[in-house]
């Protein structure tokens, strides 16, 4: 099956009433927890993950996608209109769109930031479906030593991108390997850690650790903050037209931010949110009127919104054909996938043709039903904000606590959501990245398995491991993002050392 064969054939199955409607609604809400300051995608799909029992994989892989990518929409609707990001990947929106709205030119900057990420969304599906299929061939040829290197070199990209120093993610990965080891060991049967409990010799689930770090966590951070939005700016349905000049300048800054936000969807770490910087920082160095930039420049809208979009689209190509989660998102994602038995990798195409180019074609639907939708829909997602934030908080308690014991009916599973969600709130208020706990927790069992797997084929043999080129590759590009800082750090004050000291 071709690129266009499959496209045309996801058309179909994302068109289909039950996949169409779970759409609408991934994209809706992420739409709403994107306006929503606090929550983000990544708490909402923690929060909805049980409901996912009552969907096909398709479906549900469907919703989350929309969740994911609707939530780049969202916030960039309270960037721009009241000033503060209602999610990461928006606050590099807030420099110019802000600015732009107070000139009044709101409608205009909604209306880039709109086209911006249907743009994107566009191109990330063409991108999803060609790369993806091109990587699924490669990728056919890996090993268990391949994708032991794979989850290695993940994890120590992700250590140095999270933006903390290199033992506070250490000691967040450690902690995640740590959660994974619970339970009964899968090649032996043997069980760790469990302290005698029935309950723990399954393992810690996903879901309760996933919900309690971001969703309870970022409740808990919410009922502590009681600030006052600022007043929205109001839109008009006629405002929403840029001008011809506007125009001029958006249409290449989302194009260019498009291609970059794919490329670096498929670099492990928080792409949604590094694509941004990176394509406000290419823009401003393009631009002919840098001293713009800060004071309401369409381009600084423009590219980092199609940036953000590109990056969702981007980071599923390497769950979807690896099968390994280069974010925090797409490991929920993964979960979504497991939870119905299914395990991407390189033969899901060939395996569930509908489920790959089924989601790769209700990106492209759910792009569009959000750019007809959103504009008009502007003055209602803002009043959102006007929620009282109490019945907001009791509410999202209340799903996170049934929908955690409806997945196995544990009360051990509450517990470890309750507790999740205290962990999650400390290490906020001392500066760590919980997040690396929930992709250790993901990628720990795979790598421990590839890595017994590993060793059983080589006999013991590390040698003949490291004699495979492309293992040696991973292992030392994950070597090289750990040590290169310090090794810079090093060059730099040696220089420094050198230096001749200038008398006075």
């Amino acid at each position: 099956m071709t690129a266009l064969e499959g496209l045309v054939y996801g058309f179909s199955v994302a068109l289909s009433p039950a996949n169409l409607l779970a759409c609408v609604a991934g994209v809706l809400i992420g739409t709403v927890v994107g306006v929503l300051p606090g929550i983000g995608p990544i708490g909402a799909m923690a929060l909805l993950l049980p409901s996912t029992f009552a969907l096909s994989p398709t479906a549900a892989l469907i919703m989350f996608a929309g969740i994911y990518y609707g939530a780049m929409y969202g916030g960039s609707t309270t960037s721009i209109l009241v000033n503060v990001p209602g999610e990461a990947a928006s606050v590099i929106t807030c420099l110019d769109g802000y600015q732009m709205a107070r000139r009044g030119r709101a409608g205009a900057a909604l209306a880039v930031s709109a086209v911006g990420s249907f743009v994107a969304g566009t191109l990330g599906v063409l991108g999803l479906v060609i790369v993806g299929g091109w990587l699924a061939e490669t990728a056919l040829r890996f090993g268990p030593p391949e994708y032991f290197a794979l989850t290695v070199m993940g994890l120590a990209v992700l250590s140095r991108l999270s933006g903390g120093s290199l033992a506070r993610s250490a000691l967040m990965l450690g902690l995640g390997l740590a959660l994974g080891t619970v339970g009964m060991e899968p090649m032996s049967g043997v069980s760790r850690f469990t302290f005698g409990s029935v309950q723990l010799a399954q393992g810690i689930e996903l879901v309760p650790v996933a919900m309690g770090l971001f969703g309870i966590a970022e409740i808990l951070t919410l009922a502590e903050t009681r600030r006052a939005l600022p007043r929205a700016h109001s839109v008009r349905l006629r405002e929403l037209l840029p001008t011809r000049e506007e125009w001029h300048r958006a249409l290449p800054a989302m194009l260019r931010g498009s291609g970059l936000g794919f490329l670096v969807g498929l670099v492990p770490g928080p792409a949604a949110v590094l694509s941004t910087f990176l394509s406000y920082a290419v823009e401003r160095r393009l631009s002919r009127r840098p001293e713009t930039f800060g004071q309401g420049a369409v381009e600084g809208v423009a590219g980092p919104e199609a940036a953000n979009n590109g990056a969702t689209a981007g980071a599923l190509v390497p769950l979807l054909v690896l099968g390994v989660p280069f974010a925090p998102a797409t490991a929920l994602l993964l979960a979504a996938l497991v939870i119905h038995g299914i395990q991407p990798g390189p033969l899901l195409i060939a395996q569930h043709p509908e489920l790959f180019f089924g989601v790769a074609a209700s990106m492209y639907v759910g792009n569009a039903i959000l750019l007809v939708l959103n504009l008009p829909l502007i003055g209602i997602f803002v009043s959102l904000l006007r929620l009282p934030q109490h019945v907001l908080i009791s509410l999202i308690v209340l799903l996170s606590l049934a929908g955690t014991y409806s997945v196995n009916n544990s009360l051990l599973d509450v517990w470890v959501l309750v507790l999740m969600g205290i962990l999650g709130w400390a290490l906020r208020k001392l500066g760590f990245e919980p997040a690396l706990i929930v992709l250790a927790l993901v990628l720990g069992p795979m790598m421990e398995k590839t890595l017994r797997q590993t060793l059983f084929m080589a006999r013991g043999d590390l040698g003949a491991v490291l004699a495979r080129p492309l293992t040696l590759g991973l292992l030392l590009v994950g070597l090289l993002v750990v040590v290169a800082p310090s090794g810079v750090r090093a060059v730099r004050w040696l220089s420094a050392a050198r230096a001749p000291v200038r008398e006075p």
